[in-house]
């Protein structure tokens, strides 16, 4: 069987670096089968110029969302965000075209997996290409109470469909806090077979507010729509800790947690709950124009992950683009540090570690060449 022996200034295994002189070998269909001493390659080895990366995992998406580019304006604030989104999903350019060239995109940007959220089966005809490896976060959102039982078997009427393509892997998953009503909480967090589960966490100071003391920009953003929210009971803590304890005993990736304190991190490790932190900070800024304290969630020892959040709120779905956001606002972050966020931890936070991620033989995570720009190898 053909070889295909790469040797760059360094590799990145996932976890680490291992310095220069090491050479990544993989068979003709990209299994890894093996790193070793350049003495040792034989020959055709093929020299480039970069650093050699398994292909990133970006474990936060709206794909569905990518004919909303350059639709809203930036530093709007979540709440005047969402209302433009639920104003203006029907505008923008062709949304299947769109879809089609946004995983071009990710795919270009050396992405091999992603964490994918989704309203509607929109993407799906895509997703049966299975160019890139997808799991689907089937988002349920209703905050009437009485209208927990309609949307909950509606989304999982789209989570169905999503799970007859072959050999997808798929799951229902609350939106945010401000959006999920108490009763569809409770039926979400007892749906059977269904992890991992992730929602978007504390991505405005607007959310806390609403549950520590039911005030609030989400009170005039139900108005505007006309919703009931007249059920919803401030819990009097942050929104992190009343809901938090309904997914005991289950993986849950909360994303974004741009207003996440110290506190509500050590409530969240202290739960009998799986928990990862996917950072996406192109959209941080583009939203609130605010990055969360990435520090605070590093000296706990929390487990990390990145996502480029959608078009709708980003120029580019890049986990390159967002490792290089983080580095010009917290340089003191290792290198070796971040691309395990984008790469092998995104892996474990989706399950799929046994084939994404590392360069750990019989693996096939593709392989990113990062040098002056991104470049796609396998």
């Amino acid at each position: 069987m053909k070889q295909i022996k790469l040797k760059g200034k360094d590799i990145f295994d996932g976890q680490r670096f291992l310095g220069p002189g090491q050479v990544l070998v993989l068979d003709e269909n990209g299994v890894v089968t093996g790193i070793v001493a350049e003495n040792a390659a034989g020959d055709n080895v093929q020299e480039v110029e970069g650093i050699l990366c398994p292909g990133f995992v970006n474990t936060h998406c709206h794909l569905e969302l990518s004919h909303m580019k350059g639709v809203i304006p930036e530093k709007t604030g979540l709440p005047a965000f969402l209302t433009r989104v639920m104003e203006g999903r029907q505008h923008g350019q062709d949304q299947a075209a769109a879809i089609a060239a946004a995983e071009q995109a990710m795919w270009d940007a050396g992405i091999a997996a992603v964490g994918d959220i989704c309203n509607s089966p929109a993407t799906i005809p895509q997703k049966r290409h299975q160019r890139l490896w997808y799991h689907t976060f089937v988002e349920c959102m209703g905050v009437a109470e009485s209208s927990a039982a309609t949307r909950y078997q509606y989304s999982l009427e789209v989570l169905q469909a999503f799970r007859e393509i072959p050999g997808h892997s798929a799951s229902i998953a609350p939106h945010a806090p401000y959006s999920v009503s108490s009763a569809l909480f409770g039926l979400l967090a007892q749906t059977p077979h269904n992890t991992p589960v992730t929602i978007h966490n504390q991505e405005c100071q607007a959310e806390n507010e609403l549950y520590n003391s039911k005030t609030g920009d989400f009170l005039r953003f139900y108005a505007h729509f006309g919703m009931d929210a007249g059920s919803f009971q401030a819990a009097g803590t942050n929104s992190l800790e009343a809901y938090l304890p309904r997914f005991a005993h289950n993986k849950i990736l909360l994303v974004h947690n741009t207003y996440t304190s110290a506190a509500d991190i050590q409530f969240a490790l202290q739960q009998p709950v799986e928990t990862w932190w996917c950072f996406c900070p192109q959209a941080n800024l583009y939203i609130e124009d605010r990055l969360p304290d990435i520090p605070l969630f590093r000296e706990a020892g929390c487990n990390i992950t990145l996502g480029t959040d959608s078009l709708a709120s980003n120029h580019q779905l890049s986990v390159w683009e967002e490792i290089r956001t983080i580095q010009t606002h917290y340089p003191d972050i290792p290198l070796a540090e971040l691309l395990c966020w984008g790469t092998s931890n995104g892996a474990k936070a989706l399950g799929i570690e046994s084939r994404y991620g590392s360069f750990k033989e019989g693996m096939q995570p593709g392989v990113v060449l990062i040098a002056d720009h991104i470049k796609r190898i396998i």
